[in-house]
């Protein structure tokens, strides 16, 4: 006896949506063609990504949003500056009018939008974007990515996420650096936005690069001490900007890598900025280990770095963030409430998500050591 179908409303909405008569018809219907429209676009966008990410890159690359600063110009002007044939330049710009980033004048003019402008004021967008040919390198075959048949370049651009073992030349680790500074007083404004500082004396940035968000703490709260714990290649770095910057006072560096040095202790906040999404889970436990193991009780640890949206799954880090770190060959884009379970299993306490206002930036959480 054949067995019995379960009803599925779910199943018969898919079967209905997915019918191409059913999509005509919805798309003349009155009471539906708005909303067919709209899905319908939105589905487009999705299959013509690729296409407008190009054409970003291009604008970047050939520095077209540059030229255009400081005011409109032709397709012809813009040809002949950035030595690319007329028609093709027409092409791009007119792109890049569709996309947002452009405005077509009148006379055959283009001049920046209010986005066009905004991401020439983004501190590192620019280089990111460029960054991002290594990404399209390795995403060019998805389904060979996903099921681990390349090798992607990414892990050879972020050498550090294997260990202190690991070849890290003095000119890659430099690239690396300030592709990361560039971006990092975002970073470090959405932190500062969310969690105060106020009461803290001495503070810790593990993995701290070169310096950026220890020198924004710093400058935000002058009573404050603190210590940068990071690779030697990239630590050296940090001490020259906190020389340049004045804070040497107040700022010093412990080189040394967390897997395999201890962590200073003295410091009663300790700051993991963009660090545990560039770590397996059983290197962030460790990682989480020691912290606790640095901070004295009522000593807090702060986590910021882009999270998952977890149960409410997030356009931007579910999606770039998620296949980034995945290409990296290590990282894991995490929830937020996947670190509070991480922290909690490390032995901290009072674990809590913060609100920030870009959380596409970052997102922040906290925990507090018991006493």
């Amino acid at each position: 006896m054949p067995a019995r179908t379960r009803f599925s409303l779910g199943g018969w909405r898919n079967r209905l949506l997915s019918s191409p008569g059913f999509q005509s018809w919805a798309s003349r219907f009155p009471l539906t063609r708005r909303t067919a429209r709209r899905e319908g676009e939105a589905m487009f966008d999705l299959v013509a990504g690729f296409v407008h990410s190009q054409v970003l890159m291009a604008l970047v690359e050939l520095g077209v949003l540059e030229t255009l600063r400081d005011g409109s110009q032709t397709s012809p002007a813009l040809a002949l500056r950035h030595a690319v044939p007329s028609e093709r330049m027409e092409i791009l710009l007119q792109a890049g009018a569709a996309l947002g980033l452009l405005a077509r004048k009148r006379g055959g003019r283009f001049a920046l939008t209010r986005r066009g402008a905004a991401l020439l004021g983004v501190p590192g967008l620019e280089g990111m974007i460029r960054h991002h040919r290594v990404l399209y390198r390795d995403l060019a075959d998805p389904v060979a990515f996903l099921r681990g048949e390349t090798k992607p370049e990414l892990a050879s651009f972020w050498p550090y996420v294997f260990g202190p073992g690991a070849e890290i030349a003095p000119d890659d680790a430099r690239r690396y650096s300030d592709l990361m500074a560039d971006s990092q007083a975002l970073v470090a404004e959405e932190t500062l936005r969310a969690v105060s500082f106020r009461d803290t004396r001495r503070v810790m940035d593990v993995g701290g690069g070169t310096g950026v968000f220890l020198s924004a703490v710093a400058r935000a709260h002058p009573g404050l001490s603190g210590t940068l714990f990071d690779l030697p290649q990239v630590a050296d770095q940090a001490a020259a900007r906190f020389a340049r910057e004045g804070l040497s006072d107040r700022l010093s560096v412990s080189p040394g890598s967390f897997r395999t040095d201890p962590l200073p202790e003295g410091a009663d906040t300790i700051s993991l900025v963009r660090v545990l999404y560039d770590h397996s889970d059983d290197t962030v436990e460790a990682l989480l280990a020691a912290v606790f193991a640095a901070l004295p009780p009522g000593g807090r640890v702060i986590v910021s770095e882009p999270m998952s949206g977890g149960n409410r799954p997030d356009r931007a880090t579910d999606t770039y963030f998620a296949l980034y770190t995945l290409a990296m060959g290590t990282g894991r884009t995490r929830s937020a409430a996947r670190i509070c379970s991480m922290l909690a299993a490390a032995g901290f306490e009072a674990s809590r998500a913060h609100r920030t206002h870009r959380p596409f930036v970052t997102g922040v959480v906290s925990a507090v050591r018991p006493g």
